[in-house]
């Protein structure tokens, strides 16, 4: 108030208990909100330096939010990828337990040794076959012709001897050997096979050569030919019979008898010899194959091995059906006989244990994409293929982008395993093979599942340093503002003794004014 004097000793003691009790509050509000800036007017460039600082580490705090649940993302897929690799191998033991199981059924026939056509044959169909059907012939390749039995043959018509010519084909050879025989005297036989050198063979009469004549004759013909095809002549049921050996698979070889001519048929009496004079005979009567020969034709069959296997059960011809679906045979009686004839005679039941275990890996299969399904996490679901995009930094410049491989879902389909059916489970051979599907398929997985540890362990590290970086910015930022509470504890105490102090030299300066009234009373 400028109408009131006062003297200069109050008035500087009124000056420092005002500056005291400024300085008080100031103190006051540093020990009650704890910082020495609680204003830009208390220091502008440590309390916008501190703002700053403070404004940084809350971006930062509000990322951790979202590296924790991208955490947590990746490890839904982890236990995601656990599972499938655990169902995978599941897979893979049930392949291998389908490997090892041979419980394939079988069942055993009776082989004639008489009564077989060269026709006659087993056919094979299902099984392992389908609706395709694969044949064995149940005749030997060789054959006895089924003329009447042999009569001396007369080559010597009582003027001059005559010839016999004919083709023999053995097995489809080309050219199909040709024999001449011819009576060179009357006690004499000259055979000459494809035109080469004769051989003269000794005989009692041309007029009525026998059958062991014949047989010998042309034996000793074709032992000195040789080449191409060896030839044995023998003779059964009163017949001449030709054997082929054939120098690849060492079996009996098919014969035809072709272009028989005689320069006198009346005389030599083909009829009686069994062919047809000027015609073609073909040697009809077969041997039947024995059942160790149909064993080892069939296992060496390249047609049928693996999808049938044959035996010898104590006589019988044993059929082993070596798979999950029913074999059908054709040539085989309801009673288990073989004839080569009869349709729908017999069928072998499928192995069954494999036939579930198809099932059990389809099964297996189909929760392997349930799995992947269902290893979401907040809608992101990493085994469907979804892209985790997680930052690391207030400004957006730093981040990661996790996915599969190619983007693509982690599922039965891009691993390339599909269903399966009993018949994919008939040969050791495919097993095999979806085995290696197996196997490929869990390395994809384990190799997914070790980028996606790489991507965990990438997140957790900027989860570490986000939060080391947070609490170096809040403690650079309180150290630009926080107050030292023990100071400012004894500069409370420090002025409230000033204050007090002031207090008291006020009261003396205002006695002194009061002098003056003494004076006056």
């Amino acid at each position: 108030m400028s109408d009131i004097s006062l003297s200069k000793a109050v008035r500087s003691n009124l000056l420092s208990l005002q500056n005291t009790a400024e300085m008080m509050g100031k103190t006051q509000e540093r020990l009650a909100s704890g910082n020495k800036v609680n204003s830009a007017l208390d220091n502008p460039t440590n309390f916008f330096t501190a703002a700053s600082l403070n404004s940084r580490a809350g971006d930062l705090n509000s990322l951790m939010d979202s590296m924790a649940n991208g955490i947590q993302t990746l490890e839904a897929a982890d236990n995601g990828l656990t599972s499938i690799t655990k169902t995978l191998e599941s897979m893979q033991s049930t392949l291998r337990q389908a490997r090892q199981d041979k419980t394939f059924l079988t069942s055993s026939y009776t082989v004639p040794t008489t009564g077989i056509d060269a026709t006659d044959e087993l056919t094979f169909g299902g099984g392992q076959f389908g609706i395709a059907t694969e044949t064995v012939e149940l005749a030997k390749a060789n054959a006895v012709n089924t003329g009447a039995a042999y009569a001396a043959l007369d080559f010597y018509d009582g003027a001059a001897a005559e010839t016999m010519t004919f083709d023999l084909g053995i097995n489809g050879e080309t050219p199909a050997r040709s024999v001449s025989i011819t009576a060179t005297g009357a006690t004499t036989l000259s055979v000459a096979i494809d035109g080469g050198t004769a051989t003269t063979f000794t005989i009692a009469d041309q007029n009525a050569v026998t059958l062991t004549e014949m047989q010998d004759a042309l034996n000793a013909a074709f032992d000195a030919a040789g080449t191409p095809v060896p030839i044995t002549v023998g003779n059964a049921g009163g017949a001449l019979t030709f054997t082929g050996n054939d120098s690849v698979s060492n079996e009996l070889a098919a014969i035809t008898v072709t272009n028989l001519t005689t320069t006198d048929a009346a005389t030599l009496d083909l009829a009686d010899f069994g062919f047809n004079a000027g015609g073609t005979a073909t040697l009809v009567n077969v041997i039947a194959k024995t059942v160790d020969e149909l064993v080892s034709e069939i296992n060496r069959d390249t047609d049928l091995r693996d999808k049938i296997r044959a035996s010898n059960d104590n006589g019988k011809l044993r059929i082993e059906n070596l798979s999950t679906q029913e074999l059908e045979i054709d040539g085989i009686t309801s009673g288990g006989v073989i004839d080569g004839t009869t349709t729908g005679g017999a069928t072998i039941g499928g192995n069954t244990v494999r036939a579930d275990l198809a099932d059990q890996f389809n099964e297996l299969r189909d929760q392997l994409d349930k799995l992947s399904d269902d290893a979401s996490f907040n809608g992101i679901n990493l085994l469907r293929g979804d892209n985790l995009k997680i930052t690391f930094n207030e400004t957006g410049t730093s981040d990661i982008d996790i996915q599969t491989k190619d983007g693509e879902a982690l599922n039965s389909a891009n691993l390339a395993i599909f269903d399966i059916t009993a018949v994919d489970l008939d040969s050791d051979t495919n097993i095999d093979a979806q085995l290696a599907t197996v196997k490929t398929a869990l390395s994809d997985v384990r190799s997914q599942s070790s980028a996606f540890g790489s991507n965990l362990s990438i997140v957790q590290n900027r989860q570490d340093f986000t939060k080391e970086m947070i609490n170096t910015l809040e403690t650079g930022a309180a150290n630009l503002t926080l107050a030292d509470m023990n100071e400012e504890a004894a500069n409370l105490l420090a002025l409230q003794t000033r204050q007090s102090l002031s207090s008291s030299s006020l009261s003396l300066a205002s006695q002194a004014d009061q002098s003056v009234l003494q004076l006056l009373q």
